[in-house]
């Protein structure tokens, strides 16, 4: 099993739309995606209207549609902020409240700081997440056991080489940083605190994981690729900043 992650083009949050730039980058993003084979993939899209514009140039371009759910949207549950006063999105905190916080470090204690129970939206719309995904899993036959997932379409036990359709089904999911940080949170067992601080992923940015698979239909996801923005730089087109606090390294291809 495969899961792609993509994240949309460089936003106009004001309208929910993309940037000429973001055009450009979406642009890019589906001659890559041409290049694939993806002729047994399955496609999914976040409700919101930079997700679905940065995807339907792929589509289009490759005859394809994709599943819209509402629980793919952005991560967007305000609070404000200790150290600043902001008001907006439940990360981007300063590292000098948050990781003075040990509860922050724990995939489950997370749940029971005062931040992230400032919202009530909050944690239901994280279970709400990590629910859908887990259904959409179930679908090509993982469901989930404690902190891993059980291939139930495995024919034989111990004999996962029979077992070659459900271990190679790929989903492609277009949604926004935040809420593949939850998603990601829970197929690896971490603290979406640690992903919302620890990871950059570029506008067009792919992200892959894909379950090992040795014994007993056990699966688990392992990232390949986190944030991978080459044919960003094929097409000479700048990395954006949307969503990072630093000036980001610009390869020339």
């Amino acid at each position: 099993m495969r899961i792609i992650f993509i994240r949309h083009g460089d936003p106009d949050y004001a309208n929910d739309a993309l940037t000429s730039k973001g055009v450009k980058e979406a642009e890019l993003l589906s001659d890559r995606i041409a290049k694939w084979d993806v002729e047994q993939f399955h496609f999914y899209c976040s409700p919101l209207g930079r997700a679905k514009q940065t995807a339907s140039y792929t589509l289009e371009r490759i005859g394809k549609q994709a599943v819209t759910y509402d629980w793919l949207k952005e991560f967007s549950y305000f609070i404000e902020e200790p150290v600043t006063g902001r008001v907006g999105v439940p990360w981007d905190f300063m590292p000098e409240y948050w990781t003075e916080i040990p509860q922050m470090y724990d995939k489950e204690e997370w749940k029971k700081t005062d931040i992230y129970r400032s919202n009530p939206e909050i944690l239901p719309a994280y279970q709400e997440a990590c629910n859908g995904l887990d259904g959409l899993l179930k679908e090509y036959g993982y469901k989930r056991h404690h902190n891993y997932y059980i291939n139930t379409n495995a024919a034989k036990q111990h004999d996962l080489s029979q077992n070659t359709a459900s271990k190679h089904d790929t989903i492609v999911i277009f949604c926004h940083l935040g809420i593949t940080c939850v998603m990601m949170s829970h197929l690896l067992g971490i603290s979406p605190a640690l992903l919302f601080h620890g990871l950059y992923l570029a506008p067009t940015s792919v992200t892959i994981l894909n379950t090992e698979e040795r014994m007993n239909n056990a699966a688990y996801f392992r990232a390949q690729t986190i944030g991978d923005t080459r044919h960003l730089i094929q097409g000479g087109e700048p990395i954006s900043e949307a969503g990072s606090f630093t000036e980001i390294f610009q390869e020339k291809s």
